[in-house]
């Protein structure tokens, strides 16, 4: 029953809507309502609160990486790995099908970016710097992000975690498959970039 607790744990934690709560407690609203109807940090930003935006972005964080730390240390020995995995795979999953969101969410990068530090340090290395550099040089949010989810599943085996393979490949998937109206506007030359409010 390990692992289905700890997806559970990760789901819920995950599935936690901060960029919606923080904008709302701001006075800004639903911040659905505004640019792609998102609720991650990306989207925050353009309601010009770059405050508001960070501190999205650390939650989003931060509720990826804490379930799969607690479930590590809960669910030690040789079902701590099985254990995190799992965690992992419920975060992502509940960060962009939140149940009290009627399942609408966001689209899980920087949630992945918490799950990837927490399953193994250099995954998240490997993520964060692929991530900060894409955005760098092209600053396009969802192109470092789906980079930045590729990273992470390839620097798994590289860096000798092999059994955090197999979750860290499909949350790619599943972040790529969100990102499907982003690739289709990539290739057409209009996504947008960091900082444009529409």
């Amino acid at each position: 029953m390990e692992p289905i607790y700890a997806a559970i744990l990760g789901y819920l934690a995950g599935s936690i809507p901060f960029g919606l709560l923080l904008t709302k407690a701001a006075g800004l609203g639903d911040v659905r309502s505004i640019g792609s109807g998102n609720i991650g940090a990306t989207n925050v930003l353009r309601t010009g609160n770059k405050g508001l935006a960070a501190g999205t972005l650390l939650l989003d964080l931060l509720k990826g990486f804490a379930p799969v730390f607690a479930a590590g240390i809960i669910w030690a020995g040789d079902s701590g790995d099985v254990a995190k995995a799992f965690a992992a795979g419920g975060a992502v999953i509940g960060h962009c099908y939140p149940v009290w969101l009627k399942f609408k969410g966001g689209k899980g990068v920087a949630t992945n970016a918490g799950v990837a530090f927490g399953l193994a340090w250099p995954i998240g290395l490997a993520y964060a710097l692929i991530w900060l550099s894409m955005l760098a040089i092209f600053r396009i949010s969802s192109l470092a992000g789906m980079s930045a989810v590729v990273a992470a599943a390839a620097a798994a085996p590289l860096f000798g975690y092999p059994q955090f393979f197999p979750v860290l490949g499909a949350i790619a998937g599943l972040i790529i498959y969100l990102h499907r109206e982003n690739i289709a506007r990539l290739a057409k030359g209009e996504e947008p970039k960091v900082g444009s409010k529409k």
